[in-house]
């Protein structure tokens, strides 16, 4: 009969060391993968357009979103007409007086301002890209005191007008589970 032998394993320091070398590689693949999916140089070259209402009581803010609603075409127009940020800049400036008039059209007596400047956007998610916050060029349309929420976008590239298809909200599924149920069907 075979005694048994003893394993004796001598732990080295690279044995007590390699879990926490582990644990930083797994850190630096994730920060590589949210890499990815941040917003690049590109979008830091937007002109962002920024909208704020006289205050948050409803008929401020359906006042601000009917002005949304009317100078959306406009807008759109300038941003597809475009090939650089150079002319969408040209093409929006020769709207500004049509944004204004109709903005004050729809405004009730209110006074409307619209001016270019570096303005501090809040981080915005536009499906796996994350546009963090910081001071971008923008237009500010401003109703009356601007004290009420905001809409705003970016018009270049163009994440302002989302598309307004609906779709249906496909299921939520985990492949492991869909294979483990598939197991015991």
């Amino acid at each position: 009969m075979l005694t048994d032998y003893e394993i004796i394993r001598k732990t080295t320091i690279f044995d007590k060391v390699m879990p926490y070398i582990e644990f930083i590689i797994v850190l630096i693949i994730i920060q590589s993968i949210m890499t990815l999916f941040t917003a690049g140089p590109a979008e830091d070259d937007a002109i962002r357009f920024r909208m704020l209402a006289h205050s948050n009581a409803p008929v401020d803010q359906q006042m601000k979103m009917d002005i949304q609603q009317q100078i959306e075409p406009l807008i759109n127009e300038a941003v597809t007409s475009s090939l650089s940020k150079e002319e969408l800049a040209d093409n929006l400036a020769a709207l500004e007086s049509e944004i204004l008039e109709t903005a004050n059209s729809l405004a009730n007596g209110q006074t409307i301002s619209l001016e270019r400047k570096e303005a501090l956007f809040p981080a915005k998610r536009s499906g796996l890209v994350i546009h963090p916050q910081a001071t971008y060029d923008a237009y500010i349309l401003t109703i009356g005191s601007g004290r009420g929420d905001n809409w705003w976008c970016a018009l270049f590239p163009k994440i302002c007008f989302p598309d307004k298809q609906e779709k249906e909200e496909e299921k939520v599924t985990f492949f492991i589970w869909e294979w483990i149920k598939g197991l015991f069907s």
